[in-house]
């Protein structure tokens, strides 16, 4: 089973591509006589498939299309598997494949970019069939809420080019540019009725067996959608006009519950002060289904990592959003466990140093003012053996204390 179908209306939709997955067990079954996870408990084996994302082992040997085909039919993101039509198109051209010399010959597959330097799956970028007449702008980067460094922002194809190794090209005009831009198909995702397919959308009217914000899968040029909603077990299809744009969530954002929200769909942890905690998304499920872990909650043993979110239900949190000194320092908590006792240690060590700082003033200032008394204390002493003997006294004044004893006398 797909991780998709363990729990269809969380984790889903199903679809076309849910069966390629089940398709390539069956044919790693037939090429090594073992059904995958021969001998695992039904836990375990959603353990190792749902959590853990575990692929099966494919066996070696195979001609490089055949396992490549294989190991897309068991990609996390239904969105990123192949087609049966791709699977089948992939097993003829093998047919004639020979194994000699340590390598294979005569097997044939279309080059389509890398998933290190686009990204996306080549079955994902396949599914992308773009004619003359489209309106296209550059793809936007996985988990991006957002189009960044836009090569192409809108334009309109006027051609198409297939090169003799598979690749395609197309010819895009753009307003301002004089020449129109050759680019890759790959690089490339098509907009209609300005939708496309990844976007995030709401319905108009909302429909209380399931979430009202989901995932755009596909639109096709007559615009009839397919959207994946949290709640529903398959593709919800309807028309672009039932359907407005909704705010954007990606892996790395930090959301909370909003304010308005009493009983969440889905357990929620709360803060030591009884307010609904920050978490980070981890991923996000094709439905719209936010994956979010905690980083500012340490965790023990069993104790859950991570929850489940209605995307309608969550909104995002960053500093700028934080009003205050405060706010800001609370979500700084939210970003590890680590940062209260971090800042309490370092209060202390700061508390501490301070109190080095004015001990060592507080000596300072006692051993001046001891010093100064001492002084005192000398001058007083001097002052006083001054006025007991006159040769201390300066000449001039000790003349006139002899003048005047004298006259005295004679007297």
């Amino acid at each position: 089973m797909a991780p998709e179908q363990w729990q269809p209306e969380v984790r889903g939709p199903i679809s076309f591509e849910t069966d390629s997955w089940g398709f390539a067990c069956s044919i790693i079954e037939m090429l090594t006589g073992v059904q995958p996870r021969c001998g695992r408990s039904v836990d375990e084996i959603y353990d190792a498939v749902v959590r853990r994302q575990e692929i099966p082992p494919i066996p070696s040997g195979l001609p490089p299309a055949v396992e490549n085909v294989l190991l897309g039919c068991f990609e996390y993101d239904l969105r990123s598997r192949p087609l049966m039509t791709d699977i089948l198109r992939v097993f003829k051209s093998s047919q004639n494949s020979v194994h000699s010399d340590g390598g294979w010959t005569g097997h044939g597959s279309r080059i389509l970019p890398d998933k290190s330097s686009s990204g996306y799956t080549e079955w994902f970028l396949s599914k992308e069939d773009l004619k003359v007449d489209d309106v296209v702008r550059s793809r936007k980067p996985p988990n991006s809420f957002k189009p960044e460094n836009m090569d192409v922002p809108e334009g309109r194809v006027v051609g198409v080019e297939h090169n003799t190794e598979g690749e395609s090209f197309v010819l895009v005009r753009v307003h301002g540019i004089h020449d129109p831009l050759r680019v890759h198909v790959s690089a490339l995702e098509r907009v209609t009725f300005g939708l496309a397919a990844g976007d995030w959308v709401r319905l108009k009217e909302e429909d209380r067996r399931h979430s009202p914000v989901g995932i755009l899968h596909s639109i096709q040029r007559d615009g009839s959608v397919a959207v994946g909603f949290l709640g529903l077990e398959t593709l919800w299809k309807g028309h672009f006009s039932e359907l407005q744009m909704a705010e954007s969530y990606c892996v790395g954002q930090f959301v909370r519950l909003k304010a308005n929200v009493v009983s969440p769909q889905f357990e929620w942890p709360r803060k030591r002060e009884g307010v609904w905690a920050t978490g980070r998304i981890c991923m996000v499920v094709p439905n719209g289904c936010l994956i979010v872990r905690f980083p500012g909650r340490l965790t023990f043993g069993e104790q859950c990592s991570s929850f489940l979110a209605d995307p309608a239900e969550v909104e995002v949190v960053t500093f700028n959003t934080c009003p205050g000194m405060v706010k800001k320092y609370q979500h700084l908590e939210d970003l590890h466990w680590a940062v209260r006792p971090l800042f309490i240690a370092l209060g202390l060590f700061t508390a501490m140093q301070m109190g080095f700082s004015v001990g060592r003033k507080l000596r300072g200032a006692k051993a001046k003012k001891l010093q100064s008394s001492v002084i005192q204390k000398d001058g007083q002493h001097v002052d006083g053996q001054v006025a007991g003997n006159p040769a201390w006294l300066p000449p001039s004044m000790a003349n006139m204390l002899s003048k005047g004893t004298s006259a005295a006398a004679g007297r």
